[in-house]
């Protein structure tokens, strides 16, 4: 049978769907902390565009990887994973504030982008690999989802970035 519309539907719906309030919570987090750099580089309707097209790109990084899977793929991640890349590639060297737990005293400490987001990246694709090499492994989650739409947003958020004239003032 041919493919209509309604079969790549869950593509794009994925992204707005989430399997449990947690996973909302964490997701909705990174876009607020990570987000609205991205926007402001690219332009509102530049930027919703690119989200879209991130989150496309890690719904067929997960179909590529996972062809046989039955268990649906929620979240964001993914789209919000390409919102991580760009911020990777336009600010390697902001610097972000991670808490560092010891026992019960939180240690703040500052890290550039690059590595906390490269270390996250290398976290995404170790866990991805062991999904493959040991699918009782992946523990439900779309790894590879994370990954692809990673790389989409490394590769394309610089593409789209629109002149410094245009950037909002502070």
């Amino acid at each position: 049978t041919d493919p209509s519309a309604s079969d790549f539907l869950p593509f794009f719906t994925m992204m707005f769907l989430h399997g449990g309030w947690l996973h909302l919570i964490l997701n909705m987090w990174t876009l607020w902390l990570f987000g609205p750099s991205i926007e402001d580089r690219l332009g509102h309707g530049r930027y919703l565009a690119f989200y879209l097209v991130c989150g496309l790109a890690a719904s067929l990084a997960h179909v590529l990887f996972n062809p046989v899977s039955i268990v649906p793929a929620l979240g964001a991640s993914g789209a919000i994973a390409g919102i991580l890349g760009c911020f990777m590639r336009l600010f390697p060297l902001a610097r972000i504030v991670v808490i560092v737990p010891i026992l019960f005293i939180p240690l703040f400490v500052e890290v550039y982008a690059f590595v906390f987001i490269g270390l996250w990246f290398l976290l995404q694709l170790f866990q991805s690999t062991m999904g493959l090499l040991l699918p009782s492994s992946s523990g439900d989650v779309a790894w590879w989802a994370h990954v692809g739409g990673f790389l989409a947003g490394f590769t394309l958020g610089p593409l789209l970035v629109r002149s410094r004239q245009r950037y909002r003032a502070y």
